[in-house]
Formats: structure tokens, sequence, C-alpha cells
């Protein structure tokens, strides 16, 4: 195929609405409507491998390629592409290009950059513009002159910051706005972070530090684009007598020496925010809890509420109050300074720790109504980490598990993996480091609970995980969930019939809105005498912080125990599954567990949490049709 009948194959392909004639084929070919004729039937022998594709050639009406979007995409760009580009990375591109740009940006731009249609494009676009609704920005159409973004250069900042969110399963735990720099940029900002941190006796997190590294580079990057911030002066004021603003200040001073370029004052400003909202590694606490009274105060509040609701003693554990000084210090700067975030394990730590998840947003109820600070259920799921840790500490019931490391990258890799585990993690007991080949051999002789593998094990009957060989952060949490889910099948299912009720099971339930159940357990509740008439309230107003699905078409929505006279548990059996956040749910417990009953609250999510995993059981439980069935179902699962 000549480049001619590449061009010509390219204008048909990209030509999606309506028909093109051989006479304007011609003119924009420069070449007779006989030679257009002749190249049409070479691109009709090409189509023959590709079953959804057709040439329609029509006397007196015109000439198109009837294709799939598919293999039109896949066509554009095995024939013009010399980079060919996933939808995923186009889709991440346009989003980049809208946000830096503050020029409209045509469809036919993108569609002929990326050798797509203007409707692919116009769906990409469709699919930023939700996204874009979290950050309150709003992609803006002009006529004849394209597409732009309005909204604050602040939030644009953070659209850019959280661009891997945009399709999180495509980034895969990466951070792909890095890719969108040159190396040396990346290594000038990490280097010079890492510099300020030894200079001051700072450390921050590993994730802060990363998070540090990109604001800082779209921050350059924006600069350079004579795009700032916008700060009142009473914001300045306030930045520039922080500690912050002083590593901010020394921080600018190299990196305008490396990028030979000047940084204004108000970004210096802004800069100081992040460094105020980055979350530190837990020396230093005391500083935070000395020096900030308001601080201090939330957290009395905070452990106090949570304290109640659990009746554990949390006041007591100075771990916990060192650890949530410096992360919930983070946590009030970044929602002050505007900088969201999303936390990838809410949904896992919704699922696997549903009773201490409903207390912390009961909690930040008080905080809300008390301090006028309003946490979002993403940084909740993280706080619930801390209180969780905390009860395992309190109870001293810390369950070692043994495991076996199995690496393929030499002894020495091995040991050092083994080490990095073995400090982190005191409930697992490393029982030997060995390669792939030793495996079966060893396990024959030697029981463990799991395996921490650097690659995938097969024809092993035993759980195992896979991570890389560095140990990363990512790693981390991978690890601490894989744990904790383990803890969770070895307790078993613990029975909670005792607390069900016939009066408070419905079955064919019908809502418009999942409030609507919630409303009407509660209230069942408060008229048999289970709860008080707060109650109802107290559990629609919990709903609303977060939805209560823990995954496996389960919901357990929850009140404040305070208001419980009796426990009990109250049930929905919906006559199909309603939407509930971000899931499907078909079966509803509202728990009502009285604070004398509180050590059975365990064993009832343990239940539920087993039940969520078994669809089966789901399914004969969701398709009882009265009290009697479902008690048989539950006490044969």
């Amino acid at each position: 195929m000549n480049n001619r009948q590449k061009d010509l194959f390219r204008i048909l392909l990209l030509h999606d609405e309506g028909v093109l004639h051989s006479k304007e084929l011609a003119k924009q070919l420069d070449c007779s409507e006989k030679t257009v004729r002749n190249d049409l039937d070479v691109l009709e022998g090409f189509l023959l491998d590709f079953p959804s594709a057709s040439l329609i050639r029509k006397p007196g009406f015109g000439i198109s390629i009837e294709i799939g979007e598919e293999d039109r995409s896949e066509l554009l760009r095995s024939l013009f592409s010399s980079e060919p580009i996933t939808n995923e990375e186009r889709l991440i591109e346009i989003a980049f290009q809208l946000l830096i740009s503050d020029k409209a940006i045509t469809l036919q731009y993108w569609a002929d950059r990326n050798f797509v249609t203007k409707a692919v494009v116009k769906k990409d676009v469709e699919i930023i513009t939700d996204w874009l609704q979290r950050f309150e920005l709003e992609i803006v159409s002009k006529q004849r002159l394209g597409n732009v973004i309005q909204g604050s250069e602040l939030n644009k900042r953070n659209a850019l910051a959280h661009l891997s969110e945009l399709l999180p399963s495509f980034a895969n735990g990466k951070n792909m706005v890095l890719d969108l720099f040159l190396p040396y940029e990346i290594t000038t900002v990490r280097k010079a972070l890492e510099d300020m941190q030894d200079k001051f006796g700072i450390a921050f997190s590993d994730g802060a530090l990363e998070s540090l590294v990109v604001h800082a580079l779209i921050m350059v990057k924006r600069i350079r684009q004579k795009a700032s911030v916008f700060v009142q002066e009473s914001e300045k004021k306030a930045a520039r007598q922080r500690k912050e603003y002083q590593y901010a200040s020394w921080f600018f001073d190299t990196l305008e020496s490396a990028f030979r370029l000047h940084l204004p004052d108000l970004e210096r400003v802004y800069f100081t925010w992040h460094l105020i909202s980055g979350k530190r590694t837990e020396e230093g606490s005391e500083q935070f809890l000395k020096y900030d009274e308001e601080l201090a105060a939330i957290l009395h509040t905070f452990t106090g509420k949570m304290s109640k609701l659990t009746l554990f003693p949390f006041e007591a554990d100075e771990i916990l109050t060192n650890g949530l000084a410096v992360h919930m210090h983070s946590v009030i700067n970044r929602i002050k300074f505007g900088f969201p975030i999303t936390n990838p394990l809410l949904s896992n730590i919704k699922k696997m720790y549903p009773f201490m998840f409903n207390m912390v947003m009961l909690a930040l109820e008080e905080i809300k109504k008390s301090y006028h600070i309003e946490i979002p259920e993403d940084e909740a799921a993280y706080l619930v980490l801390h209180f969780q840790a905390s009860i395992e500490r309190l109870e001293g019931k810390r369950e070692k598990k043994k495991a076996l490391i199995v690496c393929h990258m030499g002894i020495g890799m091995s040991h050092l993996l083994e080490a990095k585990i073995e400090q982190q993690y005191q409930d697992i007991d490393i029982a030997a480091c060995i390669g792939k080949a030793e495996v079966k051999e060893y396990l024959r002789e030697h029981p463990v609970d799991f395996i921490i593998s650097t690659l995938q094990l097969e024809k092993i009957n035993i759980e195992q995980i896979v991570i890389s060989p560095l140990f990363g952060q990512e790693d981390k949490k991978k690890l601490s969930m894989f744990v904790e889910e383990l803890k969770q099948k070895s307790k078993g299912i613990h029975a909670f019939s005792p607390f069900l009720n016939e009066e408070l099971m419905f079955f064919d339930v019908e809502k418009e809105h999942r409030y609507e159940v919630v409303e009407m357990l509660a209230t069942a509740l408060y008229k048999n005498g289970f709860a008080n008439k707060e109650f109802v309230h107290s559990a629609v107003n919990r709903e609303r912080s977060s939805a209560t699905s823990i995954g496996g078409g389960i919901a357990i929505p929850h009140g404040d125990p305070s208001m419980i006279q009796q426990t009990a548990i109250a049930t929905a059996v919906l006559k199909r599954p309603m939407e509930w956040g971000n899931e499907r749910v078909s079966l509803v417990f509202m728990l009502a567990i009285s604070k004398k009953n509180q050590g059975d609250i365990r064993g009832v999510i343990g239940k539920i949490s087993a039940l969520s995993e078994s669809p089966l059981v789901l399914h004969a439980l969701t398709g009882s049709r009265d009290f009697n069935g479902f008690l048989q179902v539950l006490e044969k699962s």
C-alpha cells in the first residue's frame, strides 16, 4: 500500500459522518477520480482481513467505510502510528493537555493526533468531565474553538496530581503523573527534597515525599506556563510565620539554581501548605500536641468518643495518641488547604473492619459538630487502622502467622526481605528463606500458614502472596491486608442468630434509595423497643456520611450504640439489588448492639464478613421467604 492509498484509507476511516464523493477525494489527494477508484479496489482487498469492515461504494450516493470501533482504532494505529498508544494512554494524555492548556482544543485535534474518530474522543472527554467534578472543575465547549477547563488553578493542580486515579486499574499502583516529566526533572526535585529533610532534621513518610515530588513538578511546569495560584493576603502572612515556610524557601532557592527559573513568593506560600499537610514520621508528635492546642483538643474528643462507642480505653494507649497526632495534623491541614486524597484501600478497610469503620465515622460526626471539620471517608479509613492496631495492643493477643519466604534473587536479597518483614510485622514469624526449587520438599516436613514469594508459584495448595523483592510501600500495604484476611478466615463463623428477631425481618423490600431502607429498619428497632427514637436520625445520618456496604452484596448500617436499649439485628432482604454507594446490595443487616453486648460485636461482624465471601449462601438467604427459612440457611452455613 503506497502513501496515497494510506492517506485515502485515513480519510475514510476518520470520516464517521455521512459519505464522501470520489471527486472530493480526488481533490484532497491531488489525483484523478480514476486513480481514486483504483485505490479503492486495493483498500477493499485489504479490508477482507477485518470481519467488521466493509467498503460502501454506491454510484450517485458516495463512498464510506463501515467498521467496528475496535477494528477502526487498530487499523489507524497499525497504519499510521510509529508509537502505538492504548485507549487508556490516550485518555490520560487528553486529560493532561486539557488541564495544562488555557486555550480551547478541538475534538478534531485529538482525533487526528491519535488516529481515532471524533466520536471516540467525545466519549473520552465525557469520562474526563465526570472525573473532574471531584475537583470542582468543568469542561466548557466553545463553538468553533473546542474544549477548555474552567476552574481555579489550585483545583487544576490537584487534578493533575491525581491523574493516575482517572484510570486506577490501568495505573496499577504506579503514579502515572511522573511519566509526564523528564527524568532529570524528577531526580532534581527528589534530591532537593531529600536534602531539605537532612538540613532541617525533618522526615516525611515515603508516601508524603512522593506526593511532594509530584506537586513540586506540577508547580514548576505551571510556573513555566505563567499560571500561578491565588493566595489571600492573610494566608500569605500566616504561612510566612510557619517554620515550613523556611523549608520551602530553602527548597525554592535550590530549584531556582537547578532550573534557572524564578519561583514567585506566592508559590512559596503554596508549597508551604503542602509541607504542612505532608505526613511526617512519628518523631515529633509531641511537638504537634504541645504547640497545636486545637489538634490536642480534637484528639482528646476523638479518642474519648471512640472509647465510649467501643468500650476500649483508647486514651491509655500512648502509641495511638502519638500516631494519631501526626496523622490528624496532616488530615486537618489537607482539608484546610484543599488537598484531597483518595484512599486505594477504602473498600478493603470497610470490608475487613466494618464495625471499627462505623465507629470512626460516628466519632467524626462529633468532630464535625464541635470543631466544624468534616473529614471524608477516604481519610477516615486510614484512621481506622490506628484504632484497630490499638485494640490488638490493648488486648495483647497478636496471633503470629508462620510464613515461608520464597525469593528468586539469591540469598542476600532473601535475607534482606526477611529482615524488613520481621522488623515491621511482629505478627509474622518467618520460618525460612528458600528458592523456588526447594518449596515442595520444604512444605512436606514444615507446615506454614502462608508463603511470601517474589514470583508466582504454581501447584502449591497453600495461601501465597506475590510481592517485589524490594518490598516497597505498595507491597507493605498488600501484605498487611493479606495477613488480616487470613486472620479473619481463621476466626470461623460465629453464630448471631440469637440477635435476630422475626418482628425485625423484612422480605421483598422495595425502596427508591438506601436511606429509606436504613430509616425503615431503624424505625422498626425503635417501635419494638430496642432503640431510642433518636437512633433513627443517628443511623440515617451515619449512612449519609459514608455508604455501609462491605462487599459481597451486604450492607451493615449502624447507629450510635448509646441510643440502643437492647441488642438486636434488623434485617432487610431486598426484592432486587440496590445501589449502595459504589456497590450493589441485596441483604441489609442493621446492627443495634448495646454497650453490654459490645464483646459480641466482633463475632457478629465475623459471621457477616464470612457471608459476604460466600455467594451461594447469600443467594440462598436472599431467596428465603420467611424467618424460619432464613434461620435454617444461616445454621447450615
